[in-house]
């Protein structure tokens, strides 16, 4: 026997109205301070040279390990001497030219390697080869081919540059989606183009960490160069700077000249590269990584 189910009558609800929400504003002046990342380095930097202090402080041997106070003082007194401003520039000159060779030389051996066969071998028997070889363990050889000059210099700048540079794009190369690299070749992108217009953008995150990293080897090859190069020409740039000091037991100098190392490291690592990928990477939605 078929049934019908008793249709039941339509009625409203009458819902009450939700109650008004306030805006919560925060006050706190401690939160919006620490969403700036710029404050936060800044207060560890801070709180590094104050431990410094305290601890020269408290050894109170200027010797060995003059105080924070006192290496502020001989930065400024270098600047306004006219000495520090060029031994900086005489070493940034060179290494901007030998990492300007070097992250050419990598593009052009990745972009080798991602069209042929041969490329992708020779690019692993060099690494292979030369990226576990100090670029300081090549200055010896550097002096004997192109003597006491800057070309000696520019040798294991390249050398420092150009492995770790190549193995970061390469890396970033072979990531990208077969569905992109195929796009292109359907836009009839081969060879040059393709890796122009379609792999380097598309690799930017990876370009931009080879770029960081080729950065901290050569800045810091440079130094170590410049005080062997330095001792043995009787000239040099900053790294010249902190030997010719340490021979001479001003040891505040040689705090002087370590501090301005840094500070070009940090004004590079903070203002260049961080403001590059947040123009493009972080710009175009290439990295999870948010500030």
């Amino acid at each position: 026997m078929k049934t019908t189910p008793p249709i039941r009558g339509e009625y409203e609800y009458t819902l009450e109205p939700l109650p008004e929400r306030r805006q919560v504003r925060v006050l706190d002046w401690r939160a919006r301070l620490g969403e700036q990342g710029w404050l936060r380095k800044l207060l560890i930097v801070a709180l590094l040279v104050l431990g410094w202090e305290l601890i020269a402080r408290h050894f109170a041997n200027p010797l060995l390990l003059p105080s924070a106070s006192d290496t502020l003082t001989a930065v400024t007194g270098g600047l306004a001497s006219g000495e520090l401003p060029v031994r900086v520039w005489g070493s940034l000159a060179v290494l901007l030219k030998g990492y300007a060779i070097g992250i050419v030389l990598a593009l052009a051996l990745t972009s080798l390697a991602v069209m042929t066969r041969f490329g992708r071998d020779l690019l692993s028997t060099l690494t292979s080869m030369f990226s576990p070889l100090p670029a300081i363990a090549l200055l010896p050889i550097a002096l004997l081919w192109f003597g006491l000059g800057e070309g000696s210099l520019i040798f294991v700048l390249v050398h420092s540059v150009l492995w770790p540079m190549a193995l970061n794009v390469f890396t970033g190369f072979q990531s990208v989606s077969p569905t992109l690299k195929m796009a292109g070749r359907n836009y009839g992108l081969r060879g040059p183009r393709l890796v122009a217009h379609i792999l380097i953008p598309a690799a930017l995150p990876s370009i931009f960490s080879g770029l960081r990293i080729g950065w901290a080897f050569s800045w810091r090859t440079l130094i170590a160069a410049e005080m062997v190069f330095g001792a043995s020409s009787g000239q040099g740039g900053l790294g010249w700077y902190i030997y010719q000091n340490r021979n001479e037991l001003i040891t505040d100098n040689v705090f002087a000249g370590l501090a301005m190392v840094i500070v070009i490291g940090l004004l590079v690592e903070n203002l260049l590269f961080d403001n590059l990928e947040r123009l493009t990477v972080r710009r175009w939605g290439m990295s999870a990584e948010q500030h």
